[in-house]
């Protein structure tokens, strides 16, 4: 019985636990793919990618991010706080290089939230500007996804597609549900219920103002960040349309949302080698794809990491401010 009397885990155990729980999870599914795999094709792949496709996708992802930036300036603006677009692009470089480049407990919505918090504002509004941003990304990429799937219904198997379909629309439903729960005043006489409440007020109050800038940055984000797919994958010689791209890795990155790998790795690639094997595509190169749009993903977060070492030195002692 000694262990119900054992000291509770420190918090630092405790990150330390999930970061690498989170590990194995990574680890284990990259193992089972590749031990389904040729290794010896798989080296081979890398070599023979055309890199002219691979600068086009690396620039695509450096789009994605700046409108993304731009985006959550809008949202941002419109729930009152101020800054120009250099602090949002800076701040949001900053937290995708926690995300992607350091296998750190300190997540990049975190940092983001603290960044607008450093400017006077409190850290509770600071952290719903940064869920709307992430909702509407969501909502964004599940539309599109959506589309796509309604172009070329007989893309995938019935059995896939119905399942994905109907996540979708549920995932649709939840996000216009949302932006209607504020109404319901009886919401925030339930403390448990009044955050819904809150978080409905401020994402109609973000979406009041310049809507169609709004929406058209929303979509524009998910759309260059599936031509950087698209031009990974014509890199390595995957000839399928954009549509396809837009109808299957989706769902892909939804799920590396969920935080049980480190960044989406394992989860990214499980999922689109699954899934892309559904119409035909080899596996390796399935998986060299995913692996090399992940290492775009870090390689166009270093400017995060420069914008980061050149905050803490600003912060330095006796370090004089120009």
């Amino acid at each position: 019985m000694k262990f119900l009397f054992a000291k509770p885990l420190s918090a630092v155990a405790v990150q330390r636990i999930k970061f690498l729980t989170r590990l194995l999870v990574s680890v284990s599914i990259l193992a089972v793919i590749l031990h389904s795999i040729d290794i010896r094709q798989a080296w081979r792949e890398v070599p023979n990618a055309r890199p002219d496709w691979l600068l086009l996708a690396l620039l695509m992802q450096f789009g994605s991010i700046a409108v993304a930036a731009y985006r959550w300036q809008l949202i941002m603006r419109n729930l009152g706080f101020g800054q120009s677009f250099s602090f949002y692009r800076d701040s949001y470089f900053k937290g995708m290089f926690f995300n992607q480049g350091l296998p750190t407990s300190i997540g990049g919505d975190a940092l983001r939230v603290l960044d607008v918090a450093n400017r006077g504002f409190r850290k509770r509004d600071a952290l719903y500007g940064v869920a709307i941003d992430r909702i509407a990304g969501l909502g964004a990429l599940l539309l599109l996804t959506l589309v796509a799937q309604l172009v070329d219904p007989d893309l995938l198997p019935v059995q896939v597609y119905r399942p994905i379909l109907w996540l979708l629309i549920a995932g649709l439903f939840g996000f216009f549900s949302l932006c209607f729960l504020g109404r319901w005043s009886w919401l925030g006489r339930h403390p448990q219920l009044a955050v819904l409440k809150s978080l409905s007020d401020r994402l109609l109050q973000a979406v009041s103002r310049h809507r169609f800038l709004l929406l058209a940055s929303s979509l524009l984000v998910p759309l260059l960040a599936m031509l950087a797919f698209f031009a990974v994958g014509r890199a390595l010689g995957l000839r399928y349309d954009l549509v396809t791209y837009l109808a299957i890795v989706p769902p892909a990155l939804v799920l590396t949302v969920i935080p049980i790998s480190i960044a989406g790795w394992g989860v990214r690639e499980g999922v689109l080698v699954s899934l892309f094997s559904l119409i035909g595509a080899d596996r390796t190169v399935v998986l060299m794809m995913s692996l090399i749009y992940g290492m775009l993903l870090i390689l166009a977060s270093l400017p995060g990491l420069v914008v980061f070492l050149k905050s803490r030195r600003q912060r330095l002692p006796g370090t004089v401010r120009r």
